[in-house]
């Protein structure tokens, strides 16, 4: 559906362009915006690079490990029916470690295998559970110590001081993790 709504919204853009004798200033604005998307593209894959090399020494010096401990004994009370389960425990902890220290494509696999592992204590098996909700819920407003991918996108635009946005991303995330569980705490009593 969605593709349909672009492509209408494209080709609406390029006949009024071309009705209203604008062709070529439609034309140059294609062209333009497509050299813009590959120069951006080209600073991105740099600075993911300089990130991801970053992020993997942190995994290797254990630094994701310990934080995965500390998360732990939180995360037990916070998942009432993962709690118990350890092969679960293991990949929600793994999952949000990694999302924490900005590893989003390293934390795709583990939240993948949290989901099956939910699923296999799952009584309804067509209806997620309160566990895989909240899951969902503290995935996508995951706390983010190192947002890479924001200061990857202010460095490609030559930002003074891309990495600035590390505080307020922190209280945002942590902001938005906690109303999270609140939320769900809340709509769990009522579906």
């Amino acid at each position: 559906m969605i593709n349909i709504i672009w492509f209408l919204i494209l080709s609406l853009g390029i006949v009024i362009g071309i009705v209203t004798g604008k062709g070529e200033v439609v034309s140059k604005a294609v062209v333009s915006s497509t050299t813009g998307a590959v120069e951006l593209i080209m600073g991105l894959v740099g600075m993911m690079c300089l990130w991801c090399g970053i992020m993997k020494i942190a995994e290797e010096s254990g630094l994701t490990d310990k934080l995965a401990k500390m998360l732990k004994p939180i995360l037990k009370i916070i998942f009432r029916q993962a709690g118990r389960n350890q092969k679960a425990m293991s990949s929600i902890t793994m999952n949000l470690t990694a999302n924490m220290m900005g590893l989003s494509n390293a934390a795709t696999p583990f939240g993948i295998k949290a989901m099956e592992d939910m699923q296999k204590m799952n009584n309804e098996k067509d209806t997620a559970s309160n566990d895989m909700a909240l899951f969902l819920v503290l995935n996508a407003a995951c706390i983010q110590f190192l947002p890479t991918t924001v200061i990857s996108i202010r460095a490609a635009y030559s930002s003074q001081n891309p990495a600035i946005i590390i505080v307020p991303a922190i209280i945002a995330t942590g902001t938005a993790s906690v109303l999270g569980i609140v939320f769900c705490r809340i709509l769990q009593k009522y579906f």
